[in-house]
């Protein structure tokens, strides 16, 4: 009678070893010792069991025992072992890795998705690869990126980033499935989950405008600068003048830009609120407010977007709470849907709203000089 761990396994190919850290390898004539550092070999001798259990407990299957799970991992931790899971995939012609394209990962809004898609695609059985992009050039180190994770044969492409444009993804979909994270999508042609920024702008917009204001300032981000923010920022501003609202746009792109202007125009009272497309930007208001000698709402109401800031909920910051967790959790799903052996046969796109934050920043207009 066979147990468990007698089943048949698909096993991790010779080459799927990695060399273990200096001073793990055993002596001459000892497991550990060979010029490649451990093998399969030497694991499944130190544990004492055959080497189809050690790839069975490597891939992660379950027809293994507890007993023997625990003793090859204690093996693996002394010779210094570690698995190359994408080469096995490679030997086996199937993979459950999924490359990940993140813009930013020290924008905590960027951050928290990362975090949020990995959690995710644990419990869906996927692994990442990841590789994220800072300051770039009308995306073109991001279409590099994707590149290189389509050279390590990954099974899917996860894009989180609003750099990428629509026609630079067109050469990658009919390899391989694509799902756009975040951005909003401007075809019909490529997967997507994204965040309801056109929902976001027209909240904002009208909370500010509720508020009394009928002076405002929009940051309008640069399209190639950030997608997501210039749609939050054209939406508010073509809300504001539906409503009545005398807008004044000032243009920005990279971190920084705006602050001058924006501040010029609450100090010289030719605004009464300034509108900016996240919550970065936000900050970067108030300082600049906070270096005259204003704040907010005092002086000048101030609003962001995204929701993600930690402490935001401290500073009173009035945003707009992007469903990040909801993202995660709706983009794998359909990653795990698109690489499975039923793919969909149309395009998936779907648009997530959030929730208004209305925090302390915004107020009442302050009364000007000459009101009683």
């Amino acid at each position: 009678m066979t147990g468990p761990d007698d089943a048949p396994a698909a096993e991790l190919p010779d080459d799927a070893a990695a060399t273990g850290t200096a001073g793990t390898a055993g002596t001459a004539g000892q497991p550990g010792s060979g010029p490649g550092g451990p093998t399969l070999e030497d694991v499944a001798a130190a544990a004492g069991v055959s080497r189809s259990s050690v790839s069975r407990v490597m891939l992660g299957q379950k027809k293994v025992s507890e007993d023997t799970r625990t003793r090859v991992f204690t093996a693996a931790d002394q010779l210094g072992y570690v698995p190359n899971i994408l080469a096995s995939e490679l030997a086996s012609r199937a993979t459950s890795t999924i490359g990940l394209l993140l813009r930013d990962a020290g924008n905590p809004a960027y951050g928290l998705l990362f975090t949020q898609l990995q959690e995710a695609a644990h419990a869906a059985g996927l692994n990442l690869v990841s590789m994220t992009i800072t300051a770039d050039d009308r995306g073109r180190r991001q279409v590099a990126s994707l590149h290189r994770l389509m050279g390590m044969r990954v099974a899917g492409l996860i894009v989180a980033t609003g750099g990428v444009t629509s026609e630079q993804l067109e050469p990658f979909r009919t390899r391989i499935p694509i799902m756009r994270a975040g951005r909003p999508e401007t075809t019909r042609h490529i997967h997507a989950v994204s965040y309801d920024e056109v929902h976001a702008g027209r909240t904002l917009a009208g909370h500010v405008a509720a508020a009394g204001h009928r002076s405002v300032a929009v940051l309008v981000t640069a399209e190639a600068a950030s997608y997501p923010e210039y749609v939050r920022a054209t939406t508010m501003a073509a809300e504001l003048a539906a409503r009545g609202v005398r807008i004044t746009p000032v243009p920005v792109a990279v971190a920084g830009d705006g602050v001058e202007a924006a501040v010029r125009l609450a100090r010289d009272g030719s605004v009464t609120a300034i509108l900016c497309p996240s919550d970065l930007r936000q900050l970067e208001v108030l300082r600049g407010l906070a270096a005259r000698g204003m704040s907010a709402p005092d002086d000048v109401s101030v609003s962001g977007c995204d929701g993600i800031l930690p402490g935001a909920d401290l500073l009173g910051l009035t945003t707009y709470r992007m469903p990040v967790e909801a993202l995660a959790a709706r983009t794998v799903t359909h990653m795990s849907t698109l690489i499975g052996p039923d793919p969909p046969t149309g395009v998936v796109q779907e648009r997530l709203t959030g929730t208004l934050v209305p925090g302390r920043t915004v107020g009442a207009p302050p009364p000007r000089p000459q009101d009683p």
